[in-house]
């Protein structure tokens, strides 16, 4: 394996600041939508980088449920490792890469936790199993073994599929990451690619292309 023979050139597409929309999430919805329509493997997966109290940046794979307008909404553990860093230090950044539309977004923020009733009528939408999965994790934490783990799920699956109704945990529940920051970028040959940010200033939202 040589990796530094590796090339590509990118050359479906390219993007200009005149013509992207003046809000940004109306820019990254009309994206979503074209990922969604070209059915890109996995397009609402989305890196999730936070810092912990080392100061050592951490990443991970989320998957954001809803696109309102002030920000991304996430659902995760309250009490996982992510969970604790962002109760420290609620600035965090996201980014999706849509590798088949040669597109990446990238967004900066700070995040907080969505409201109750969201938590809990999301939380009632999903399937028992993984309503489960979300009360037997402790997300993060070192377990003994995997039939550990099966073990409480079955257990769990036993006393509520005749009811299919759980209650929801409070560690459990919704994050919002509200931007402050978008980056645009898409893939041009010979490594020129199109960059094109938004940085929100003073309430308004102030568009800019960067160099590759």
């Amino acid at each position: 394996m040589n990796l530094q023979d590796v090339r590509e050139e990118y050359k479906k597409a390219s993007l200009d600041e005149k013509e992207v929309h003046s809000l940004p999430i109306m820019q990254f919805r009309e994206w979503l939508q074209v990922a969604i329509d070209s059915k890109v493997p996995h397009y609402n997966a989305m890196t999730l980088a936070t810092v912990n109290n080392h100061g050592q940046p951490r990443a991970r794979m989320v998957l954001v449920k809803d696109v309102l307008e002030d920000g991304l909404v996430f659902y995760s553990n309250y009490a996982s490792a992510k969970g604790e860093e962002l109760a420290r230090n609620n600035k965090a950044s996201l980014l999706f890469f849509w590798e088949p539309l040669e597109r990446q977004v990238r967004l900066e923020g700070t995040i907080e936790k969505v409201s109750e009733e969201m938590s809990e009528a999301y939380f009632k939408s999903r399937p028992l199993d993984s309503q489960i999965g979300a009360v037997v994790s402790k997300q993060s934490q070192i377990i003994n073994s995997r039939s550990e783990l099966d073990q409480q799920a079955q257990l769990l699956k036993q006393q509520y599929e005749k009811t299919m109704i759980m209650p929801r945990p409070a560690h459990w529940g919704g994050y919002i990451l509200k931007p402050n920051y978008f980056e645009f970028w898409q893939g041009r040959p010979s490594r020129l690619h199109d960059r094109i940010a938004y940085q929100l200033i003073k309430g308004s939202w102030h568009i800019t292309r960067l160099a590759p």
